[in-house]
């Protein structure tokens, strides 16, 4: 199909800002739109699509038939004014939309995707009543910015990916503002990049607050003065009931197993199948979730490797979803509503929804005889429960964190992210694990994963981490999921509450959502410390403002997990049966 691009496209904002854009369309007639909004810089290679990459391919969408604008948000590219996260996205897509109606190419429909910040901002314009948009498909994206994304479903900042994005940011604001000759420092590019780019150094000799990046009244001050789930983030919050509710075009929900944005994935899509304003948003999304991360479809990890089937053409996927809810073509085989990779034995599988509904929840028991220290110690995981009580203790000390070792986070580093071998970690004596016998059958668990322990600890406030891992015949053990909690928060995320040392506490701890079959041979472990640096930050463990606080500040805490009759610390594991 023969077709047209035109750079440099300009509209005007309600407020007189000017919006840059270029457009790919049809050469003749009218066409259904398909919108990218990104603050990434519009001529980045990466929006266009290849193969096993996280973004649809362009140029299949436009012989598709399709129209595609991608647009550079508000002050970044080419496009005016100043930019801020999400403060004018809302206003900003709407009016997008609205000029994109008006033109004469149109053929009146509107449809977004885009991966990352470029899903989330999918989310703003569905959850805010949009005339004109028909369907959004956001990829490893979600709808909920704080638990889901700068701070952890359990607290704790999300430091590897918050320093990472906003030296992305600033050094490209000051490029941009060098460019244009707003700014006359240079050495501005090198003080960012020296403050943010190394997390590993932050919080040693100068406080996470005290960086020479902040005091510029920007986000990122504004993110590290609000730990807490508090006015500031319940009012930036699209996840919540009153927002999905106005959900009624029907939503594409892509992402990956190793994902930093999976949970929020899920919970856009459980949102819209629960609570979406119109019959088509709950009845016609879905889901889609493979063995990837937030940087590539490929499956392929230096420890782990999933297969060739793990490689999904994601453009097709679009077409297919934009053709049934944007032009109205039914399909000849109706879509599955959930299709998932099952790790483990490494298949794709469709199913009838999220979560599974012949999930069977069931609770395996912490027990040892008071020795789980590393994968050598005497932590056993089962389903029958323990018969006495007992204890396991670490010495948690933030100026020797357990290092990240795979899971779902940025940036997408070999050895940092995804699948890899617990051996660089499980030695560690700050490290409990609590293993299950070898397995005659094949174990599935597919869905939400779930700890609930009984803690005590020396300090006023710590952290729980919690990690399953499959472990081979061969002694490799792979990480699935995991999550924290940072223990102030254990009654609520806005209502920080200090420990009383010693004291016994019930807490839960989410680890996630993973899809694995635990083969014959294989064993399940739970894994139970007190860090993962740097992917969250450091508890100095003295209840204070932990941005503010060096190194030096942090104490030394005893954490305790007590198990036992009296105190039934359980891992719950969504167990299918089939």
């Amino acid at each position: 199909m023969k077709h047209l691009y035109e750079p440099n496209v300009a509209m005007k904002t309600r407020d007189g800002v000017t919006l840059v854009a270029d457009v790919w369309r049809p050469l003749e007639g009218q066409a259904p739109t398909l919108l990218v909004r990104t603050p990434y810089d519009r001529r980045a290679t990466f929006h266009f699509g290849s193969e096993n990459s996280i973004a649809p391919s362009l140029m299949q969408l436009v012989n598709a038939g399709y129209a595609v604008v991608i647009q550079d948000a508000r002050g970044t590219g080419t496009s005016e004014g100043v930019f801020e996260p999400k403060v004018n996205e809302v206003e900003d897509g709407q009016d997008t939309v609205a000029w994109l109606l008006e033109q004469s190419w149109s053929d009146g429909a509107v449809a977004m995707y885009g991966a990352s910040y470029l899903g989330m901002v999918q989310w703003a314009l569905a959850t805010n009543e949009t005339p004109g948009l028909r369907a959004i498909a956001p990829t490893a994206a979600a709808a909920d910015w704080y638990s889901n994304l700068w701070y952890s479903q359990g607290g704790a900042m999300s430091l590897s990916l918050d320093t990472m994005w906003n030296a992305l940011m600033y050094t490209a604001e000051e490029k941009r503002n060098l460019t244009l000759g707003v700014s006359q420092d240079p050495t501005a590019l090198a003080r960012i990049g020296a403050s943010l780019l190394n997390p590993l150094a932050l919080n040693d000799a100068t406080p996470l607050a005290d960086l020479p990046v902040h005091g510029t009244g920007r986000w990122f001050d504004d993110w590290i003065a609000h730990p807490d789930f508090d006015e500031y983030w319940t009012g930036q919050d699209w996840s919540i009931p009153e927002f999905m509710s106005k959900v009624t075009v029907p939503v594409l929900s892509i992402g990956g197993w190793y994902d930093l944005k999976i949970n929020g994935t899920v919970e856009g899509f459980i949102g819209v199948r629960t609570l979406g304003g119109s019959e088509e948003a709950r009845e016609k999304s879905r889901l889609l979730i493979g063995p990837w991360d937030h940087g590539g479809f490929t499956g392929r990890y230096a420890d782990r490797h999933f297969g060739i089937l793990a490689e999904t053409d994601i453009s097709t996927e679009h077409i297919a979803f934009f053709d049934e809810h944007v032009r109205g073509i039914s399909p000849a085989t109706p879509a599955p509503r959930v299709r998932l990779f099952v790790m483990g034995i490494d298949q794709w599988r469709d199913e009838v929804d999220w979560p599974l509904p012949d999930t069977r929840y069931t609770d395996y028991f912490l027990n040892s005889a008071g020795s789980a220290v590393t994968r050598h110690g005497d932590g056993s995981l089962g389903v029958a429960a323990p018969t006495a009580d007992s204890l396991d203790q670490f010495i948690y000390d933030p100026r020797n964190p357990v290092p990240t070792a795979g899971g779902a986070l940025l940036p997408a580093e070999p050895g940092l992210i995804g699948p890899v071998d617990q051996s660089v970690v499980d030695g560690r004596e700050d490290i409990l694990c609590y293993t299950t016998p070898v397995l005659d059958e094949p174990l599935e668990v597919t869905g939400h994963v779930e700890l609930k322990v009984f803690v005590s600890s020396s300090a006023v406030d710590t952290d729980i981490t919690a990690k399953l891992v499959d472990v081979f015949p061969d002694g490799r053990a792979f990480n699935l999921c995991d999550g924290m909690l940072r223990l102030r928060y254990r009654e609520d995320l806005s209502q920080p509450a200090p420990l009383t040392p010693g004291e016994v506490y019930e807490v839960t701890v989410k680890l996630g959502v993973t899809s694995n079959v635990f083969l014959p041979g294989h064993r399940l472990r739970l894994d139970i410390s007190s860090s993962n640096f740097p992917r969250f930050d450091r508890n100095t463990n003295t209840g204070g403002f932990i941005s503010g606080e060096s190194i030096d500040e942090a104490i030394v805490a005893t954490n305790r997990i007590h198990h036992g009759p009296a105190q039934p610390s359980r891992l719950t594991l969504p167990i299918i049966a089939r």
